[in-house]
């Protein structure tokens, strides 16, 4: 019997990371045409249940109106779609600031939390969202300046993140710090738990794993001296050393993303070089998508994940416009679902 848990979301946000208008840029894609290219992917009569989406522009004014906001809800709706976890707008450039900066630039941060947290409970008041976080990073690219004082940069951040999380519990929402290589204090396995045991707010601030990136935390890409494996490793190896990053951070990981890595790094546009998505079924993936699922997926209930996100972040263009790309994703998530869901 078909699983009916975790609901399979699309990303939105594979549209705007990376994306511009600057010379040598991929124009952005559009939120409508995302959803549009969402809904039309089907494989064996299985269609996306939902998406998870990236709060700014141009895909949204997170300054928008309540009516604005409603809008745009009765669209993806519309497409048959719920909606899951929400990105907050978190970075320079956008709404935030570095949550290690000063006290002008961690009051941006909290300011993108606010947002994020207002549209969250229009989306819950509207009924198209019913499940999902909301997630959060450090929002301070590359991990030189917080070497710079590891534990004093740490404990900063971790006092963001409190003010963050106080914020989310008062609207009825969780935080989800998703760790990449490219975010400061948050760019290895290690680096991240010691980043969540100093919040030490469980309850309100887990981990959003994404399986691209947590690869390249394995190989201790960023951070040598946590490596957990090497170059040449064998396929005994490659479980044990899994098996041991994601018993330190399955406790605390609230949101999941299904994805692919080939042990490359890749930045576009202003993104920093992080953990290279590659598609599903890419000949040089690294990972058993749906075996190394099931380490991140053990009692998932218990920790309140509803659904698991596909994300694609700065796939090509023309990758993201074919067809082909979404139901081999699709399939992809099926199939974890069928391994690893609940009913």
């Amino acid at each position: 019997m078909t699983n009916a848990f975790p609901k399979i979301h699309n990303a939105m946000w594979p549209g705007l990371v990376g994306k511009g208008t600057e010379e040598g840029q991929e124009p952005p894609i559009s939120l409508e045409r995302m959803l549009d290219l969402t809904a039309a992917a089907e494989v064996n009569g299985v269609k996306f249940d939902g998406i998870d989406y990236f709060l700014f522009l141009p895909h949204t004014n997170p300054e928008a109106s309540d009516d604005e906001l409603k809008g745009i809800a009765d669209m993806i709706a519309g497409k048959g779609f719920s909606v899951g976890s929400l990105v907050a707008p978190v970075w320079p450039g956008t709404v935030g600031d570095s949550a290690m900066g000063d006290e002008a630039a961690r009051e941006k941060f909290l300011s993108a939390v606010r947002m994020a947290c207002r549209i969250a409970g229009i989306f819950n008041e509207h009924g198209v969202r019913k499940y999902g976080v909301i997630r959060i990073d450090s929002a301070e690219f590359g991990v030189e300046k917080w070497r710079e004082n590891p534990t004093a940069n740490t404990k900063q951040i971790a006092e963001t993140f409190r003010e963050a999380a106080k914020i989310a519990a008062d609207h009825g929402e969780r935080l989800a710090a998703e760790g990449e290589i490219c975010w400061a204090g948050m760019h290895s396995w290690k680096d991240m738990l010691d980043l969540l045991e100093e919040v030490g707010m469980p309850e309100t601030l887990g981990f959003q794993a994404d399986q691209a990136h947590t690869y390249l935390y394995l190989m201790g890409y960023n951070a040598p001296e946590h490596a957990l494996l090497h170059e040449g490793y064998s396929e005994d190896e490659f479980y044990a050393a899994y098996e041991k990053m994601t018993d330190k951070l399955r406790p605390w990981t609230i949101d999941f993303h299904v994805a692919q890595n080939d042990g490359e790094v890749h930045g576009a546009g202003s993104h920093d070089k992080t953990g290279k998505h590659c598609r599903a079924d890419d000949p040089n993936g690294k990972l058993d998508i749906v075996r190394c699922a099931e380490y991140w997926l053990r009692d998932a209930p218990s920790r309140g994940i509803q659904h698991i996100c596909w994300d694609g972040c700065m796939f090509p263009n023309s990758v993201l416009e074919d067809p082909r790309t979404w139901n081999t994703i699709l399939d992809t998530m099926i199939k974890v679902r069928d391994a690893h869901g609940w009913n």
